[in-house]
């Protein structure tokens, strides 16, 4: 009857029996987040248990299919989404989302059989919480493609590498190195998408230097391979703004490589080979963003 109550009878109730008081302050940090001007638990219990209540509730309604439609969202999953983004995004957890959404379903002990698989409702959870992230990112006036740029890549569910990323992309799409970057990614794209309409079969991966002989294009293909060799350790290590900086490299290259070398040489030989380089360039970049979904 009391709903503005709701945890706070809890926390004197579980007072009152002498529980311990991490516990009363989880009781009452229950539902917590609830909104954009609610505070965010950071006591560990509080958080865990907060974040369960909000997993399992998000996971059993996305497993039969009760998901928001438009502006109909009866059981506030919306909320309970930008909760646990809040949740992990202000307590720096690192939380395969994957893994806790898999972990949850299976915790219903088989009484969604017959509903969504466990694998059917994390990949929609995943993409519903991309969609609660630009929408939370926005507020802070970061661009909603540069959130679906990142979360386009393979295993993205950790929130805390994702915004680190997303940041990262960010201010390198502000400089004029990744402004005209982004530009010589599209014409390389689009280049390589219409040869590959044609049937023209592009293969991606090490160039015989040999079959290289303008100097725009061996310089290309040199900076192509040094970040292949330093991207592992940088990713490794979650170094995204050095990542950028190696991307930022390629400008004068890329930028030299057209102007100078023309990609659609007589000799079908040379042809192959510079469109191979353009390909790897692509999925070099790729590595790193979603470029083809950057606006503007």
């Amino acid at each position: 009857e009391f709903p503005e109550l709701q945890g706070i009878m809890g926390r004197y109730y579980a007072r009152g029996e002498g529980l311990d008081e991490a516990v009363c302050e989880a009781i009452a940090e229950h539902y917590s987040p609830q909104g954009p001007g609610d505070a965010c638990p950071s006591a560990p219990i509080s958080v865990a248990v907060a974040l369960a209540e909000k997993i399992d509730t998000l996971v059993g309604f996305f497993a039969i299919d009760e998901k928001p439609t438009g502006s109909r969202d009866p059981f506030a999953l919306r909320r309970a989404a930008l909760g646990v983004i809040r949740l992990v995004l202000e307590n720096g957890l690192r939380l395969p989302l994957r893994q806790a959404f898999l972990r949850a379903h299976e915790m219903y002990g088989g009484i969604l059989s017959g509903e969504n698989s466990a694998d059917e409702t994390s990949i929609a959870l995943l993409d519903f919480f991309a969609d609660r992230l630009k929408f939370h990112l926005r507020e802070q006036g970061v661009k909603h493609d540069r959130v679906a740029a990142i979360f386009n890549l393979p295993n993205q569910d950790d929130l805390v590498r994702t915004v680190a990323q997303v940041n990262a992309l960010s201010e390198f799409l502000e400089t004029d190195d990744g402004s005209n970057l982004l530009i010589a990614y599209r014409r390389a794209a689009n280049i390589v998408a219409a040869e590959e309409t044609k049937g023209t079969r592009i293969l991606v991966g090490q160039i015989n230097s040999g079959s290289l002989t303008e100097p725009a294009e061996i310089k290309l293909d040199e900076v192509i391979n040094t970040y292949n060799q330093a991207s592992n350790a940088i990713w490794s290590d979650e170094k995204f703004g050095e990542n950028m900086s190696l991307l930022a490299a390629m400008r004068k290259p890329v930028d030299d490589f057209f102007d100078s070398v023309k990609v659609n040489a007589d000799d079908g030989a040379v042809r192959l080979t510079r469109l191979r380089l353009l390909k790897n360039l692509t999925v070099v970049m790729r590595h790193s963003a979603d470029f083809s979904v950057i606006e503007g």
